[in-house]
Formats: C-alpha cells, sequence, structure tokens
C-alpha cells in the first residue's frame, strides 16, 4: 500500500528534478554565454531609436499597482468562476454557498477599495 502511495508522485518528482536542471543549465549557459562588454551606452535607456532628453528614470506611483493587483484579483476569480458556472449543476448545493462566500468576500474587498479611491484614476 505505502508502494502505491510513492508511486504516484514518482512523476511529479521526476518532472521537479528535470526542472530544477533546465533552469540550472539555462543559467550557466546565460553566464558563460552572454556578450560582456560594459560600457556607458549599454547603461542608456533605449526608446524608439532616439537618444534620451533629459531624466530617464521616472517614478510610479503606487496606486498603478494598487489597480494591477486588483486587476489580478478580479481576473483570478473569473478563473474560478468559469468552471464553477460550467459544473453548477452537477456539483451540489454547497459547491454554491462556497461559491457565494467566495463571492462575497472579494466583494468585500472590491468595496473596501472602492470606499479608500483606489478605483478612482488620477
Amino acid at each position: 500500500m505505502i508502494t502505491d502511495f510513492f508511486a504516484n508522485y514518482v512523476a511529479v518528482l521526476i518532472a521537479g528534478i528535470l526542472g530544477v536542471i533546465l533552469v540550472a543549465t539555462a543559467l550557466m549557459a546565460n553566464a558563460i554565454l552572454a556578450p560582456k562588454d560594459p560600457g556607458r551606452n549599454k547603461g542608456v535607456t533605449y526608446e524608439c531609436g532616439m537618444l534620451p532628453i533629459g531624466r530617464t528614470r521616472t517614478q510610479v506611483h503606487f496606486r498603478y499597482y494598487l489597480f494591477a493587483i486588483l486587476f489580478l484579483i478580479f481576473d483570478i476569480e473569473a478563473v474560478f468562476l468559469f468552471p464553477w458556472a460550467v459544473t453548477f449543476v452537477d456539483i451540489g448545493e454547497q459547491a454554491f454557498y462556497e461559491m457565494l462566500a467566495f463571492i462575497g468576500i472579494l466583494g468585500f474587498g472590491l468595496l473596501y477599495a472602492w470606499k479608500k479611491g483606489v478605483l478612482r484614476w488620477r
């Protein structure tokens, strides 16, 4: 019985080892094969073939990051919501209430963000 349990995870173990080997190989190949020519032009920001005028580094306001995080949260909600909607009839009543709780929590988060003014684009 215990051998059957571990037999199911052999494929996962092999995939994990192969993944680590592939990433390590890519990093080593990058270190060996990458051109190493430090110079002044290498650090210049490239924008449409024109040399930059003025400051090349700008600060991005944190509201953009909050907006992006909210987008990701509701995008993930859609990822969970579509399969649930397709199998809604077959999965039973408990899954319906669990999804209502999930949507309620996300709705509370949306109301909180709205109340804090995060969704206002300035």
